[in-house]
């Protein structure tokens, strides 16, 4: 990604406000924190006091801003966005136009895929999946190797659990 095409992105950006991460040649602003391990790719973005750190990726076309903490070997690639206080760590998988934000909690070995959105205090933790255009929210959790996809909603306290699969 050019510089210019940075700046499509985010207008304010200077070359004294970012600059291309050593592993990977991706955009970093200066305020964020990229460990030299993680992985930022040639159009990857990672922005405002976002933390990347261990052995992590962000590639392709994504996004990652504000105080997100990426670790451990987690990967965020595709058109994939997290923001806000949004963490995900360990093995977990936030991919293709998945939105991830909040307070949010991606984890273990869970996967965000699809137009999926996992936003507020959601969690999504150990081998559970969020696919389609689903959508988990408020405190609700999802776990285990529980599936929600298609069009399905788990909203507020709800929870998924064991090999639940929830697809509407």
């Amino acid at each position: 990604m050019t510089f210019e095409e940075l700046k499509n992105n985010f207008p304010d950006a200077t070359l004294d406000t970012w600059h291309p991460h050593p592993n990977g040649g991706g955009w970093v602003q200066n305020t964020a924190s990229v460990s030299e391990t993680a992985h930022v790719g040639p159009d990857a973005q990672v922005g405002g006091n976002a933390q990347v750190g261990g052995n992590s990726r962000v590639s392709e076309n994504s996004q990652v801003t504000g105080n997100v903490q990426i670790s451990g070997n987690a990967r965020v690639w595709g058109n994939a966005r997290v923001w806000g206080n949004a963490q995900v760590r360990e093995q977990a998988r936030v991919l293709g136009k998945a939105r991830v934000f909040g307070e949010a909690q991606v984890s273990g070995n869970a996967r965000i895929s699809g137009s999926s959105w996992v936003y507020e205090h959601a969690q999504i933790r150990e081998d559970a999946e969020v696919s389609n255009n689903a959508h988990v929210s408020g405190h609700a959790q999802v776990s285990g190797h529980a599936r929600v996809g298609g069009d399905a909603w788990v909203l507020g306290d709800d929870q998924v659990s064991g090999n639940e699969n929830i697809v509407k």
